[in-house]
């Protein structure tokens, strides 16, 4: 793992370049310790998850893999969801930027992130079929959030190769790039999400953590959370900018 802050976004970049950035035991319990640690830290408002070697991930390493009792295995997929509740559950909103090949838990790391900027040229497939999986680290309930459950069941069942423009239409990624600028584009977009409000974007996140929920207890989660903003710092700022006609400038209290 690399990590560079960018005034206040991190980036966090896989950097296993000789095997694309696949993703053993190793690597997701550092990604993970580094997800949780970004998320704590006051001075990172938002986090670019991005891969070295013109590849953002390549699925699991599967020459690190072998047949085993699911005692045996249970805590490397454990590890693997660790990464993925770190994303969800963490404040902080994460881009990802996907160059070259996102396959199998590289797709579902891309998507699990809350903005995926892909270069043209980037390509996306739920390839664990291929190797007799079914998927993890979230794709069961990202994919079809993000794409329908009906074209995530065709997506599984019939994994094909999806170039960037395909994945954009479908709503695997959020825009497209030119070759070679996902990361630049990823992280404009961090900068401009990390001058937003930190406490009204970890509610954001909170609320689509949680869905899809009851349209009732949608409308009370609601009514809480913006309750709770309405008495911040943050707010009294964004106001006082409003009426000032200038930026606002936002510290999460």
């Amino acid at each position: 793992m690399l990590c560079e802050d960018h005034d206040a976004v991190r980036v966090v970049t896989l950097n296993r370049p000789a095997r694309r950035n696949a993703i053993d035991l190793e690597l997701r319990v550092v990604l993970a310790e580094v997800l949780e640690a970004a998320m704590a830290d006051t001075g990172v408002r938002a986090i670019v998850l991005t891969g070295s070697g013109g590849s953002f991930c390549s699925g699991g390493d599967i020459s690190t893999m072998r047949r085993q009792p699911p005692e045996e295995t249970r805590p490397r997929a454990q590890a693997a969801q660790r990464v993925i509740r770190a994303i969800w559950n963490g404040p902080k909103p994460v881009v990802a930027a996907v160059e070259g090949y996102a396959f199998g838990a590289g797709t579902a790391l891309a998507i699990a992130c809350d903005r995926v900027v892909a270069a043209s040229d980037a390509t996306f497939s739920t390839t664990f079929t291929g190797v007799g999986l079914a998927g993890d680290m979230g794709i069961f309930a990202s994919l079809p959030a993000r794409v329908g459950p009906t074209v995530a069941r065709q997506l599984m069942l019939l994994p094909r190769r999806l170039p960037a423009e395909d994945a954009l239409r479908l709503g695997l990624a959020d825009t497209v790039t030119e070759p070679g600028t996902a990361f630049e584009g990823a992280l404009e977009d961090a900068r401009r999400i990390a001058e937003g409000p930190p406490l009204a974007l970890a509610g954001i996140k909170a609320m689509f953590a949680a869905w899809p929920a009851p349209p009732a207890e949608v409308l009370e989660r609601e009514v809480e959370l913006q309750a709770s903003l309405f008495d911040t710092a943050d707010f009294a700022e964004g106001i006082a900018a409003f009426r000032e006609r200038r930026p606002a400038v936002f510290s999460g209290e």
